[in-house]
C-alpha cells in the first residue's frame, strides 16, 4: 500500500477515486506508565513511555486504516493525515485518515 500525505503519488497516476478511508484506535495510560512519565517529567526532556505510547498508537491506527482501503479495492492512499482528540483525562483517541485511490505507474 503506497501512502503519501500530498495528494499525489511521484511516479504514478491515479486512475479511480475510492473515498475517505481512516482507521481509529483509542488509548489510555496505564498506572505504571504515569508513574514512569511522572519520574521522567521531574528532570526534564524526553518522556520515553508517552513516546512509545503516542508511537503505538499512531502505528495501530495507520494499520487500520491501510486494512481499511485495501477492504475497498485501494492500492494507495494519498492525503493522509493523523489527527487526536483526548476523550478524557488519560484517554486519547487516534485516527488516521487519507483518501484511498487506485494508482498506476506513469
Amino acid at each position: 500500500m503506497l501512502v503519501s500525505t500530498t495528494n499525489d503519488i511521484p511516479g504514478h497516476r491515479i486512475v479511480a477515486h475510492i473515498g475517505i478511508v481512516r482507521g481509529i484506535t483509542v488509548r489510555s495510560r496505564s498506572v505504571v506508565g504515569n508513574f514512569v512519565g511522572g519520574i521522567q517529567s521531574i528532570f526534564g526532556g524526553k518522556i520515553g513511555v508517552y513516546v512509545e505510547l503516542a508511537e503505538a498508537a499512531r502505528r495501530e491506527a495507520f494499520v487500520h486504516m491501510t486494512d481499511h482501503a485495501a477492504a475497498e479495492g485501494a492500492n494507495a492512499i494519498v492525503g493522509m493525515r493523523y489527527d487526536a482528540t483526548e476523550i478524557m483525562d488519560g484517554i486519547t483517541e487516534v485516527l488516521a485518515y487519507g483518501t484511498a485511490v487506485r494508482v498506476e505507474p506513469a
